[in-house]
């Protein structure tokens, strides 16, 4: 499909994460965390030969955190808030040092109101509770990140990138949430062009429960 150069880490039946680019990938890395070797985490540099130069690319996967939001009772959702955390400490302990950057994957949290099918319904449960929602924007400050997404869209605009399955028709009865994501750095941002989230995907036959969201730059 023209995309020779690839960085991929997974793990049977579990997790995995992959970059795939036209462009040769530059030092790929495969971080670990909460002492997990797990697979949740891979990033490379790309470089562009254009205005941009040269992008760090990060590819996440956020635990899912199970289905109770109580991190005293659920081992998931403790591992959850610690990955996200000692993200956060890592992001910060970086710094913004003015590199053009993307982290994208499924982040399993939707933070806004309009990220779900109802906030009322779902504000008790894992994916939009306060807890992993403030969590989230720790971690969105800590390297000044651009939801891109939401650059585009008003913060009111419903933007859906996971149905259920247990839904037996998801277009009408419609219960989505946004769990995957892509942020840019403040350089990478500007030179967004359009954002688009594949929503007939979910069509697509053997259908995910995700749809996949893309960005284009404007060079």
């Amino acid at each position: 499909m023209g995309y020779p150069h690839q960085a991929i880490s997974g793990m049977k039946s579990y997790n995995g994460v992959a970059i795939l680019s036209r462009h040769p990938l530059i030092d790929p890395e495969q971080p670990d965390w909460c002492g997990r070797a797990d697979c949740r985490h891979i990033f490379a540099s790309v470089d562009t030969s254009g205005p941009l130069g040269e992008i760090e690319v990060h590819c996440l996967y956020v635990p899912a955190g199970g289905d109770v939001a109580d991190p005293l009772k659920n081992p998931k959702f403790a591992h959850k808030l610690d990955f996200i955390d000692a993200q956060t400490h890592w992001w910060a302990a970086r710094g913004n040092d003015g590199h053009s950057r993307f982290l994208m994957g499924d982040l399993n949290i939707a933070p806004l109101q309009s990220d779900v099918w109802s906030h009322a319904r779902l504000k008790n449960t894992v994916t939009h509770t306060e807890v992993e929602i403030q969590r989230l924007l720790n971690l969105q400050k800590a390297a000044r990140w651009v939801d891109v997404m939401r650059w585009f869209l008003k913060e009111d605009d419903e933007a859906y990138t996971w149905w259920s399955y247990r839904a037996a028709d998801w277009q009408e009865v419609n219960k989505g949430r946004r769990l995957d994501h892509i942020w840019a750095s403040q350089q990478a941002a500007a030179e967004v062009e359009s954002v688009h989230i594949l929503r007939d995907a979910r069509n697509w036959i053997p259908p995910s429960d995700h749809v996949p969201v893309t960005v284009r730059l404007k060079s």
